[in-house]
């Protein structure tokens, strides 16, 4: 290594040293001070950043808000037909005695809701799919001299 090369980067880095440490600290100090002065200059400057995740924060409360009252909904609609007296609303509006004393037998024993309610919604016509079955033919018939 050369001496005069040693010697001039440890120059350097003093001058670099005394140029932050009575210049350039003194120019960032009195640069921010002036900022801290300016009214707002953080929130002017962030301002798009700010919009940005106005919307965003504002369109995932939208979408949690629909779907938690559509879960809301489903859970009622679900929490009523459970509801033990619903099944026998049904037998007495059909005139179904049988099944008004058995769900009243169920309600007395506290398993009204776990019974089967005999309305079950079902598809009206199931559509047939045709199975084509692929048959070999001979390898006679594959091969023809």
């Amino acid at each position: 290594m050369n001496p005069d090369l040693i010697i001039l980067f440890v120059g350097e880095i003093v001058i670099i040293l005394v140029l932050y440490r009575f210049v350039l600290r003194q120019w960032v100090v009195a640069e921010w001070e002036a900022k801290f002065e300016e009214r707002d200059w953080l929130v002017s400057n962030l301002e798009p950043v700010i919009d940005e995740i106005d919307d965003r924060m504002h369109e995932k409360l939208q979408s949690f808000q629909d779907s938690f009252f559509g879960s809301v909904g489903a859970m009622t609609k679900k929490a009523q037909e459970l509801d033990p007296m619903n099944n026998m609303r049904k037998a007495a509006a059909d005139g179904n005695w049988t099944s008004m004393l058995v769900e009243y037998a169920a309600n007395k024993a506290g398993i009204g809701g776990l019974l089967h309610s005999g309305s079950e919604k079902t598809a009206e016509k199931q559509p047939k799919i045709a199975l084509t079955t692929h048959i070999p033919k001979p390898i006679k018939d594959l091969i023809k001299l």
